[in-house]
């Protein structure tokens, strides 16, 4: 096999990035273009699968000329594309940021007891809105004549890679939730929804050949299928081995550790063992997409919102980052934003340190139910991520957290674990973390500061109160 670079193509939640990698960790070149989510109405969110399959086309025209020896893939997770035999939408992608299906989740997820979860997918894992069941079931009671006509319903990656190549495969840790611990599906969950087992695809490895290119500058180049983008930027930011710990700052903020240990954290997605790798993960619903929110509200581009931001203050408002519900580990579709504090003094700067705060603060409840789950401390925390760039963000996160974080070069670490696993199932790398020492490079150190820490350590036990006392109130928006 022919070649010295492998790329790396990651369909997010607000656009698509790729790299083209050296086999010696050298940036050869990178692409990033975003795309609209629409939101037509309260709870919902959608994407047009055209504009994912017209920006990978166009990062891989960017890289025409490169000697490549495989293409990765990795995608956002739970979010569905509801397509017919010929791979043609039927419907608007549904995103994991949508809740319309947060009562059809609830039905199905009240036939399942905790031991039949536990036995079919080794994990406490909850049927919610974003669950594909869940959505399956959504979709064949509220527009019945498209169900009829779905023939697949697939992952963002999936999706791309059968227009890129023909093939139809899904992969056992992005099907989360529907995959059992010996990396098959859980046929008794699977059944609970009928028409579902005929529309998901077969599983396959992610480090294996999905396919070939089809047509284009790399026609005939193999392409990795890979698998969600929190296992990608895992890999991405170098973490895969025990007591490793990942923060992967986007959209929202997903939290991940390394752990063989299970110990059965509610809240907490446990993967199957894979690669050698067990992987804790906490999703959350808060992140970027906060702080886009309060700079529209205060109509501003985000980056001159975030230089409004200053050092958290004991006078500070708090803010619950709930603006779309939340996942990791408080899975609750009825939780609102709020503010919380607020006086005449307070402005524009106030609300966006809360909101960068309050983000910082549901990161943090989610690392330690990791800790729980893993029955390990990891003793610091790799970041990275579009929302990484920020000092002062970073900085407020490691106090939050009370642990270092090592922000990792690049902002793309989906994109790069991508790459780590074309090189891997191309056989050019031997292994996982052979792959992600020599792809993977640090970039920056943040400590936490001992009074910032103590101030944040109350703060917190404040935010978390502010929670609990507006489930009720919350719970009335929800049924009104």
């Amino acid at each position: 096999m022919q070649g010295d670079s492998l790329i790396g193509i990651d369909i997010g939640t607000t656009s698509v990035k790729a790299v083209l990698l050296g086999l010696d960790g050298q940036r050869r070149g990178e692409f990033s273009a975003p795309y609209p989510t629409q939101h037509p109405g309260p709870g919902l969110a959608e994407q047009d699968p055209a504009d994912w399959l017209r920006l990978a086309e166009a990062a891989l025209a960017q890289f025409d000329g490169a000697q490549v020896l495989a293409i990765g893939l990795t995608s956002q997770v739970n979010t569905h594309v509801f397509a017919d035999a010929g791979f043609t939408p039927l419907r608007p992608a549904i995103t994991w940021q949508d809740q319309r299906a947060a009562a059809a989740g609830a039905a199905v997820d009240a036939l399942v007891t905790a031991a039949q979860k536990l036995a079919w997918l080794g994990a406490p894992i909850p049927v919610d809105a974003s669950h594909a069941l869940a959505r399956m079931v959504w979709l064949a009671g509220a527009e019945p004549d498209l169900w009829a006509q779905t023939a697949h319903v697939m992952a963002p990656k999936d999706w791309v890679l059968a227009r890129l190549t023909g093939a139809v495969l899904a992969d056992p840790l992005a099907s989360v939730g529907l995959v059992g611990p010996d990396l098959a599906y859980a046929a008794g969950l699977i059944a609970l929804v009928p028409g579902a087992a005929a529309r998901l695809a077969p599983l396959a490895d992610p480090l294996g050949i999905g396919g070939t290119m089809a047509a284009g500058p790399f026609a005939g180049v193999p392409v990795v299928p890979g698998t969600m983008d929190a296992w990608a930027s895992l890999l991405g930011l170098g973490v895969a081995e025990p007591g490793q710990a990942m923060y992967l700052s986007g959209t929202s903020e997903v939290l991940g550790l390394v752990s063989p240990h299970r110990n059965g954290e509610p809240g907490v997605i446990t993967f199957p063992d894979w690669a050698a790798i067990t992987l804790h993960a906490a999703p959350t619903q808060a992140g970027g997409a906060s702080l886009g929110w309060v700079a529209r509200l205060l109509g501003l581009p985000v980056e001159a919102a975030l230089a409004l931001a200053r050092p958290v203050t004991a006078d500070s408002p708090l803010f619950l980052p709930h603006l779309q519900g939340e996942r990791a580990p408080l899975w609750d579709a009825t939780a609102r934003g709020a503010f919380a504090g607020l006086t005449g003094a307070h402005g524009a700067g106030a609300l966006v340190t809360a909101v960068l705060e309050g983000v910082a603060f549901s990161a943090r409840l989610a690392l330690e139910a990791l800790e729980r789950s893993g029955a390990m401390v990891p003793p610091e925390v790799r970041l990275g991520g579009g929302g990484a760039g920020s000092d002062l963000w970073c900085q407020m996160r490691a106090d939050a957290l009370g642990k270092p974080l090592l922000r990792m070069q690049g902002r793309d670490p989906g994109a790069v674990g991508a790459a780590v696993m074309a090189g891997v199932g191309c056989g050019a790398m031997p292994d996982l973390a052979q792959a992600a020492r020599a792809l993977v490079q640090p970039e920056r150190r943040f400590l936490p500061d001992p009074a910032r820490q103590a101030l944040a350590n109350a703060r917190f036990t404040r935010w978390q109160q502010l929670y609990q006392q507006m489930r009720p109130v919350n719970a009335g928006f929800a049924t009104a």
